[in-house]
């Protein structure tokens, strides 16, 4: 086995034993090896289970990687795993992650704003999932939260930022000449089920 390979068969090892996404940075630090080295095996590594058409695949989402089922193989992981299928996000919560998302740190009064009902349910939900996370604290009166999405987001719809998010489509003005967009249709009355 040359170096290389061995190289690339210690990041595989290192990827599948964390689970989690590791960032390039850290996988060079303790190989002690240059980021443009590492990243250039990964993205071989990428390409030989592509190429296999392996069971598993190379995410990155952003200087983050991680090994992972393709998605054509999650309903037989989960039959062996005995993991129940997650119920799938309510309209009000897709919504909510959108607006989130695209904005990239928002208050829960600046999505109720959006949406114009109370999104307390769709927050908890998206939170509990590991969708959003609180980023912190703005420095206003009450000290709102300001929620951002998280690395299972990226995962999840399969991104590599929040950059690689389709742009949003352009709606034409009214008939009454407002220049406002909707960034979302279909919730006149905005029901907050899950």
């Amino acid at each position: 086995m040359n170096k290389d390979n061995n190289i690339i068969a210690k990041l595989e090892a290192m990827l599948f034993a964390s689970g989690e996404p590791v960032e390039a940075a850290r996988l060079a630090e303790l190989l002690e090896l240059d980021i443009e080295s590492i990243t250039k095996m990964l993205a071989h590594l990428g390409d030989l289970y592509d190429e296999r058409q392996s069971g598993i695949r190379l995410i990155r989402m952003g200087g983050k990687y991680q090994i992972c089922t393709r998605e054509e193989y999650a309903d037989d992981v989960r039959s062996l795993l005995e993991i129940k299928k997650n119920t799938p996000l309510s309209q009000a919560a897709f919504e909510v992650l959108a607006i989130v998302a695209y904005n990239k740190a928002v208050t829960k009064s600046f999505i109720e704003q959006i949406r114009g009902v109370d999104c307390s349910g769709s927050i908890a939900n998206l939170v509990q999932k590991g969708l959003i996370e609180e980023k912190g604290r703005l420095d206003l009166p009450g000290r709102p939260l300001v929620y951002g999405t998280t690395d299972r987001f990226l995962r999840c719809f399969s991104l590599n930022s929040l950059d690689d998010l389709p742009d949003l489509p352009v709606a034409e003005e009214s008939a009454e000449g407002s220049d406002q967009t909707s960034l979302f249709e279909g919730n006149a009355e905005g029901t907050d089920e899950l």
